[in-house]
């Protein structure tokens, strides 16, 4: 199942897709009684969802709506694996030395998100603050059950579902901070779409190839199987000791081809549009503006 978040008519709704890019109908016209993704997460398991079935009085009319993001406002801030797959590794360090790290354990960090940008919503550039905007493209994973101390072969079935989230970065703040955090979580630098697909939908261990490009060019180009972490170790390794509650947002690290593994880098600008697109759940376009 497809699950979206919509607003219509000045107010934020749920929508469902039974079939890839199919028909949205309204989850609470099939009886859901739950009007935000979090509450559907706390309450509904995908069997729950699976019994539900499309219904003509139901479907909602094109263009009788705006897309947001599937979690507009996550719970807590958005957990991430840094450095996870090989060639971006190797990139980031010929950026910058503060990249050049040993890296016997994953490395964690998060992204403070007051609400993520929808599909579509312009990313803002900051000028005079901002001197290295950059992508990435990153498959992100929705819990739907609090875990904690949880084995990594458990983690599959704490998984609700996954979305595409760009992971976007002010270089110059990340590299100046001794820590991430800073850089990654000016407003409107974590969006996310289109939808959420519902975890029955997408084979075990995940295995999607995950692109991103600007302007059109083709930028990254890589497949989900080559995570230095997989999801389970990475969630199951998080958990020791730490509830993560249902609704937590994983993303799970970028592939090469970000605008700093460029020589000279390939930075972002006003009037660049980011397209993110992984396998099975779509694709999420921004522009960039001022």
């Amino acid at each position: 199942m497809y699950i979206y978040t919509l607003e219509k008519d000045g107010a934020e709704m749920l929508a469902a897709a039974f079939l890839p890019h199919g028909a949205l109908y309204d989850l609470k016209a099939l009886g859901v009684p739950y009007g935000t993704m979090n509450e559907l997460i706390d309450h509904m398991s995908l069997s729950d969802l699976r019994a539900l079935a499309p219904r003509e009085d139901a479907a909602i009319e094109p263009g009788s709506y705006r897309l947001l993001a599937p979690i507009p406002r996550p719970k807590q801030d958005v957990l991430c694996l840094g450095i996870n797959y090989l060639d971006h590794a190797a990139e980031s360090a010929k950026f910058s030395d503060a990249f050049a790290v040993e890296r016997p354990a994953p490395i964690y960090f998060s992204k403070r998100v007051s609400e993520a940008a929808a599909p579509g919503e312009t990313i803002p550039s900051y000028p005079g603050l901002v001197d290295s905007l950059d992508y990435e493209v990153e498959l992100a994973v929705i819990l739907g059950k609090t875990i904690k101390d949880c084995p990594a072969e458990q983690v599959k079935d704490a998984i609700f579902g996954y979305t595409i989230l760009n992971d976007v970065s002010a270089r110059n703040l990340q590299t100046r901070h001794t820590q991430w955090y800073r850089g990654k979580s000016l407003d409107k630098f974590t969006p996310m779409g289109p939808c959420i697909v519902t975890a029955d939908a997408i084979p075990w261990p995940v295995s999607l190839l995950i692109r991103s490009y600007v302007n059109g060019e083709l930028r990254q180009s890589s497949n989900t199987a080559n995570f230095i972490t997989s999801i389970d170790q990475a969630l199951s390794i998080f958990s020791q000791g730490t509830t993560l509650l249902a609704g937590t947002i994983l993303a799970t690290g970028t592939p090469a081809g970000v605008g700093m593994g460029f020589d000279p880098p390939k930075f972002l600008k006003p009037g660049d549009v980011v397209t993110c697109e992984i396998e099975g759940i779509g694709r999420l376009e921004n522009p960039i503006g001022q």
